[in-house]
């Protein structure tokens, strides 16, 4: 028995019941305002499972398909793929919109050894166009945050080597304790010239140690792309990070060639590259190609393998704002034999994980099962 997890980064289903508290209007509903923006899809696949007729959307009864409600206080990647694995956050981890606190920021630069500019909340993308080429004449990295409580640091690749801009973030990691606890430290080098910076796939994510968890009770995990880095490495086989969609089907494919139990995948692009950037085409044409990635992965799997596709928040690139937004998540499962269903709303992303758990045969009380 084999279970794999597709994490669609950022594609939520629909405003969660909180969504207020996270600044959110009731309208966040990534994939079908994605959908009601380009037309509608050519997206066989996800609609055949009911993807979209999770979000509100498609028409598809032959597929098991839901919603989770988010659980955790936070709206990001940390916290979703946590709570998947049984975590959830009940106290909001700190966020910095007026920049992160002096004291800090000097104790960061002592220990580095190397001033920073910036030191504010920015879309990524901006503050590297802004700073860029002060960046190159002073060769002070670029300290920024969003409204996720993340402590990105983005140099120049001519200017910072990436093993020193790794080391920079690791000594940040070490630095960022309670009170301020961040929950990620994240390296975001970049290239190019004044007017056409561009960041590079080498970013890299420095999380907080993750509490005890569904991937430790299971061990020697296949990864592919963000996820081990989530969970600081623990239960996962060692792989190589990949950084695009492209790379990640790739990684994927290969992992479906080992003898792993699990496989737990993030597919970020839908995120990164076009809900961050408020761009609904980018975002509608992305889903089009992951579709026939999907429709390439159901080829594969055997006759006791699991499908599960999910998201760990939303990301409504039709929204005002470039965060994140508090959505529920879309959950379709595929197996053999597995009657089609509508699940309607479930408590928790939990869920994910104790069905994989179910399937795979491992004790785990955390969650409900979606395959009764």
């Amino acid at each position: 028995m084999r279970a794999v997890v597709i994490v669609m980064d950022g594609c939520g289903a629909g405003a969660a019941p909180d969504h207020k508290a996270f600044k959110d209007g009731p309208a966040v509903s990534t994939l079908a305002n994605v959908w009601n923006a380009c037309g509608g899809l050519r997206t066989p696949n996800l609609d055949q499972l009911g993807l979209f007729t999770a979000a509100g959307v498609g028409s598809s009864v032959s597929g098991r398909f839901g919603r989770l409600r988010p659980l955790s206080q936070g709206k990001d990647s940390v916290t979703g793929h946590w709570e998947m694995m049984g975590v959830v956050t009940k106290v909001a981890f700190p966020t910095y919109p007026d920049g992160f606190p002096l004291d800090l920021v000097k104790a960061f630069e002592r220990e580095a050894g190397v001033q920073t500019i910036g030191n504010r909340a920015a879309s990524g993308t901006q503050i590297i166009a802004e700073l860029g080429e002060q960046h190159l004449e002073t060769h002070c990295p670029i300290l920024y945050t969003s409204a996720d409580s993340v402590f990105q640091l983005a140099a120049h690749e001519d200017i910072v080597p990436i093993e020193k801009l790794y080391e920079w973030c690791r000594i940040a990691r070490r630095l960022c304790v309670a009170p301020n606890n961040v929950q990620r430290i994240i390296a975001r080098p970049f290239t190019g010239e004044p007017g056409a910076f561009t960041r590079t796939e080498r970013r890299k994510d420095f999380p907080l140690e993750p509490p005890p968890n569904l991937l430790d009770k299971i061990g020697d995990v296949m990864g592919v792309g963000v996820v081990p880095e989530l969970f600081d490495g623990r239960g996962f086989r060692p792989s190589r990070r990949t950084q695009s969609n492209k790379e990640h089907r790739e990684a994927l494919f290969e992992a479906l060639q080992t003898d792993a139990r699990f496989i737990f995948a993030n597919f970020e692009d839908f995120d990164m590259l076009y809900g961050h950037r408020q761009d609904p085409a980018g975002f509608g044409k992305c889903l089009e190609e992951f579709d026939v990635t999907v429709g390439e992965v159901l080829a594969k799997l055997g006759p006791e393998d699991l499908l599960i596709l999910t998201a760990d928040h939303g990301n409504d690139p039709t929204d005002d704002s470039t965060d994140h937004t508090r959505e529920y998540s879309p959950v379709v499962l595929h197996a053999l034999n597995l009657s089609a269903r509508n699940l309607g709303d479930c408590d928790g992303l939990t869920a994910v994980g104790k069905t994989v758990a179910d399937w795979i045969g491992v004790p785990w009380s955390v969650g409900t099962s979606l395959l009764s």
